[in-house]
């Protein structure tokens, strides 16, 4: 069982991040949230979700939704400091940024900490653990790809949301499931949802 952070940012593509922690909670691993507000408003305009905002009612929610074990799932405000996350003395194995938005990726980037989630990402880099930033946007600007390229050479992993097409996806979800089984393979988690390509027969 591997304990991994997940932020979702306010960048369009919020479903990722929807399908990534069910996964991840599905594959019994430990899960430490971080949500934006940002992100709650993009989840009411992309989706039929409707999360608490409050902390406690939408740990409640999620629990029971998901059917966690105990203490499996643990979520986080912007400005909790004192969460695990913001420390490089906790034991941690990765970060997922899933959508990550422009504004999170330079932040990032120049390390700005200005809320939990840049904070997290800012211990990870310092820490040398896996972090995966996965943005959505069209078409990069330079500044975009620019913070891209440092981020990687720093050691992070860009998962940019543009889903293959070769698995002849059949739906919406088979295009978010190709980016979240690209995810759970950086974390070295077993999944079903995309085939190990084999070539062309």
């Amino acid at each position: 069982m591997k304990t991994i952070a997940l932020g979702i940012t306010g960048a369009s593509g919020v479903q990722y991040g929807i399908r990534l922690l069910e996964c991840l909670l599905a594959a019994k691993q430990t899960v430490q949230l971080m949500i934006s507000d940002a992100a709650f408003e993009v989840m009411e305009i992309e989706t039929d979700y409707r999360w608490p905002r409050d902390l406690a009612e939408l740990q409640q929610y999620l629990d029971k939704h998901y059917q966690t074990e105990p203490g499996q799932l643990r979520i986080f405000s912007k400005q909790q400091w004192l969460a695990p996350v913001a420390s490089g003395s906790s034991p941690l194995d990765a970060l997922v940024i899933c959508p990550c938005s422009g504004g999170t990726l330079s932040s990032v980037s120049c390390g700005a900490s200005n809320n939990l989630i840049e904070r997290a990402a800012d211990v990870a880099l310092k820490e040398r653990r896996q972090l995966i930033m996965v943005p959505r946007e069209a078409p990069y600007s330079q500044i975009h790809l620019e913070n891209m390229l440092k981020l990687t050479q720093m050691g992070a992993v860009i998962i940019p949301a543009s889903p293959g097409l070769y698995q002849r996806p059949q739906s919406v979800e088979d295009m978010i499931d190709f980016i979240v089984a690209r995810i759970l393979d950086q974390l070295g988690l077993k999944q079903s949802l995309l085939p190990i390509w084999d070539g062309v027969k």
